[in-house]
């Protein structure tokens, strides 16, 4: 899977057309799979990202938020796209963003009670009113695809009260409770709230309408999939009945990816996939965090814990394995950047061995630069160098990067693998060997079939070539703090 868009792609409306032009070469590149960015008009018209949904059913066509098209493009340019993708062989993943709405276009006066950020459960006042911005009627759209309003109703809370111009977590005292919903990340107390007007799932008009727009919204746009954001904040519950309803009424098995960023706490995801009943996959968050520990870490790593307490040790068949994505690049809020001498190394643990469905971020591909303000406050300009190693790791998995694999996690700076190949895919097989510390050797076993046959390292061309012995074992070497790809040359 590559996920196509990174958090400082320009606002030029470009995206979409980028992808058409690009889907051919990505798919003879290696890519079975892309993850698009929310389509949907957000209340930073052209310049959101998406994740602040306004309007889901506007996806660049009408003229709201101060522009027709998104920051990625114009709704014809979406399906324009998609549809490129899908005709040389591409799934299509679009991203759905359904855990809160901003930029209403009203205000009401509405009853809240003010939590304790740090603990939502206490409330800190009883039961008083705020003018919120929780009424959104879409004048731009005039009613067109859905008449839906919505008001407080459809909102169990906010964090900004226009009356005061006071910023706190309210919870809204809405007929359907007084309380947050129950979501299974007990972070804070209760993490139902996470930003702006969060919607209500316990209103049953909301989780209709919103069944409703997924059906216009696979009418419309023909995706293959969704990634589901910010899960962690909602009850899975929703999600169950979500895409339940949408596999029932079209027969077909949609993909779902859910992001439910816990990155060192296996235990409350491995809670939802039992809660949603293996419904959705998940970024292997843990994995990616410890990518970033050994990336900090140099050779104080030990690399033989590189996969414990991962999704994709636990429950290899429902795990997405990552080394970066938009909320983990520099300035952002879960900013989480692996080192660059540490990058081809995670990509080829999460290319080249058996388990888990890889997801390649764009800026590894294309590369990013972009200036931005940190947290002191200040303007970074930041460049990102594309992987070079990308394409020849994609090649592998593709072409030989098959068979029995077999670990050799037996050193604290060096960890290896080899895979053996098979009969299907000629000369395929390979051993990959991994340092954090020092340039060494360790002799695998690869195979008796490949006995007498010349491997060459496809990372590191200059590399003097090695001999597999009769009895099937070769010694392999790396260098310092990289990462070398053995196999037969094709």
């Amino acid at each position: 899977m590559l996920q196509f868009f990174e958090w400082y792609y320009p606002a030029d409306g470009s995206l979409w057309r980028h992808f058409k032009n690009e889907a051919t070469r990505l798919k003879n590149m290696g890519f079975d799979s892309v993850w698009l960015p929310p389509a949907h008009k957000g209340m930073d018209g052209a310049n959101s990202q998406g994740y602040d949904s306004y309007d889901l059913y506007d996806l660049g066509e009408f003229d709201q938020k101060g522009s027709v098209r998104t920051k990625y493009g114009t709704k014809q340019e979406l399906i324009e796209a998609i549809a490129a993708g899908r005709e040389v062989g591409m799934q299509v993943y679009c991203d759905i963003v359904l855990n809160h709405m901003g930029g209403a276009d009203e205000t009401e006066i509405i009853p809240v009670k003010e939590v304790t950020p740090e603990n939502r459960n206490e409330f800190v006042s009883d039961t008083f009113e705020i003018k919120a911005y929780t009424k959104f009627t879409f004048p731009g759209r005039g009613g067109q695809y859905s008449k839906f309003v919505w008001d407080y109703q459809c909102f169990s809370g906010v964090d900004y009260n226009a009356s005061s111009e006071q910023n706190a977590i309210y919870s809204i005292q809405n007929e359907y409770g007084d309380g947050w919903q129950n979501v299974l990340d007990l972070e804070n107390g209760n993490y139902d709230y996470l930003m702006l007007s969060d919607i209500e799932f316990r209103n049953p008009h909301v989780r209709q309408e919103l069944k409703n727009w997924g059906e216009w919204f696979i009418e419309t746009v023909n995706c293959d999939g969704f990634r589901l954001d910010a899960i962690k904040h909602m009850d899975p519950a929703f999600f169950n009945e979500w895409l339940d309803h949408l596999r029932a009424k079209y027969q077909k098995e949609f993909y779902a990816v859910g992001e439910y960023w816990a990155p060192y706490d296996l235990g409350s995801m491995l809670a939802y996939i039992d809660a949603t009943d293996k419904r959705m996959s998940l970024f292997d968050a843990p994995l990616q965090g410890n990518f970033f520990r050994a990336s900090k870490e140099n050779e104080h790593y030990d690399l033989r814990t590189i996969l414990d307490n991962t999704l994709v040790q636990a429950m290899p068949e429902l795990a997405v394995t990552l080394v970066e994505n938009h909320d983990t690049q520099p300035l952002q809020s879960l900013e989480q950047t692996v080192e660059p001498w540490f990058r081809p190394i995670a990509y080829a643990i999460i290319l080249l061995r058996e388990a888990g469905y890889p997801c390649i971020f764009y800026t590894d591909l294309y590369g990013s630069k972009y200036r931005d303000v940190g947290r002191d406050e200040q303007e970074h300009e930041i460049t990102l160098e594309k992987l070079e190693a990308l394409e020849i790791l994609l090649h592998t998995r593709k072409h030989l990067a098959y068979g029995a694999q077999h670990d050799y996690f037996d050193d604290i700076n060096c960890i290896g693998w080899i895979r053996q190949g098979d009969e299907e895919h000629e000369k395929s097989g390979c051993a990959v060997l991994i340092s954090n510390h020092t340039e060494i050797s360790k002799v695998m076993y690869i195979g008796e079939q490949h006995a007498g046959a010349t491997f060459v390292d496809y990372l590191n061309p200059d590399t003097e070539p090695v001999t597999v012995r009769e009895d099937g074992n070769a010694e392999f070497r790396v260098s310092g703090r990289s990462v070398s790809l053995w196999a037969r040359p094709v």
